[in-house]
């Protein structure tokens, strides 16, 4: 079944309400990833310590970010589960120091677990980013329900520790859209009013299974809420072309644009510059069609 062609490809207008400001996803958003790990799968985005975390984020600012997101467990295949206090002490001082010097940035944190999310937005962040869905954490819908700020919602097929040995799909299109169709009813019942979709690239799924997501990206438009693409750097890139992550800044940029043409309303990056001159490319040609 070809989704793609029963699809509108015009991306719809959405504004998420972050902790009483409005965000205007009118245009495609740049979100800028901030690991304070030191082990996430590209080196480049480790960042150890508040002074290094001020660094990265002014720089990301300046670049034009329109959204930090900071994590303190690293979630590529096979990573270890950290405990929840050193999750915490991760990220929770960095955040404060975010929000203390960059009072008008929007912080996203990225955590699968309750508590951390709980005491990250009362530490300044304003968005819960979630690999899960929900699922690895019980109390993460309630929770975010109550904290009152947009959730982005990711499609995950097992934990991270297993997900990518040997992911299995029937229709991995129809699989991930019934997913977010029965967990954005779960949302609404948990009183969460502005879900963002993520289709979980490199989640649960092989490369052919990333591609096929990023050409029907369109079909999760139906769902009428805004789309994350996460491909920042990712295997699917890096194994194609041959080279490392490293290397995969061009790769990252070409799928960016396939998925801003396919509707994609926030991109999540590790290089900020090079894809908000992909918005604005893309946003210049769309113009000019109208």
């Amino acid at each position: 079944m070809n989704f793609a062609a029963k699809c509108n490809d015009n991306q719809s207008m959405f504004t998420i309400n972050c902790k009483g400001r409005l965000l205007s996803l009118e245009s495609p958003l740049v979100m800028g990833i901030i690991n304070a790990t030191p082990d996430s799968f590209y080196e480049g985005s480790r960042f150890m310590g508040g002074e290094n975390i001020l660094r990265e984020a002014e720089k990301m600012l300046a670049e034009g970010a329109d959204i930090l997101d900071i994590g303190g467990q690293s979630t590529r295949p096979g990573s270890i589960q950290l405990a929840e206090d050193e999750e915490l002490k991760r990220v929770t001082g960095p955040i404060e120091l975010l929000q203390k010097n960059f009072p008008e940035a929007i912080i996203s944190i990225d955590t699968y677990q309750s508590r951390i999310a709980k005491q990250a937005v009362a530490a300044g962040a304003s968005i819960v980013n979630d690999i899960s869905g929900g699922n690895l954490d019980a109390a993460m819908l309630s929770t975010v329900g109550k904290l009152k700020v947009p959730y982005i919602c990711m499609h995950m097929q097992g934990k991270p520790q297993t997900m990518q040995k040997e992911p299995y799909y029937e229709n991995v299109t129809r699989e991930v859209l019934d997913f977010f169709i029965r967990r954005i009813d779960e949302c609404k019942k948990a009183g969460i009013h502005d879900v963002i979709i993520d289709p979980g690239f490199g989640f649960g799924k092989t490369i052919a299974h990333n591609f096929e997501l990023l050409k029907n990206l369109t079909v999760f438009k139906i769902l009428e809420r805004p789309v994350l693409l996460g491909v920042s750097r990712k295997s699917t890139i890096y194994k194609t072309l041959g080279v490392s992550a490293k290397e995969a800044l061009n790769g990252t940029t070409v799928l960016n644009t396939i998925g801003l043409m396919n509707g994609a309303n926030i991109l999540r990056v590790h290089d900020v510059k090079e894809a908000k001159e992909a918005v604005r490319l893309y946003t210049r040609m769309k113009d000019i069609s109208r």
